[in-house]
């Protein structure tokens, strides 16, 4: 299965937009996007360093370990891109 999700664009989204959790909800983790938007309107911004943090961490993992967790799979409901994928 290639779901056809592309690193650079899932890095980039979650660097502009972390905060909005559009990097999450263009993997497939809709729940964590829903998360996100809430975090960052509670803590008026500061949820959206999360996001510019997973966008980094997006874009400095192999592209190898990117395709196992995203492109071979669909992410659970709940996951963040800071946790170990469950098997």
């Amino acid at each position: 299965m290639n779901r056809g999700k592309d690193k650079l664009t899932a890095g980039l989204l979650g660097i502009l937009l972390g905060g909005f959790g559009i990097h999450h909800f263009y993997l497939g983790s809709t729940t964590s996007g829903i998360i996100q938007i809430v975090l960052t309107i509670v803590t008026c911004g500061i949820g959206a360093i999360l996001g510019l943090i997973e966008g980094i961490l997006i874009l400095v993992m192999s592209q190898e370990d990117f395709d196992k967790r995203y492109n071979q799979r669909a992410p659970a409901p709940l996951e963040f891109v800071f946790m170990q994928p469950k098997s």
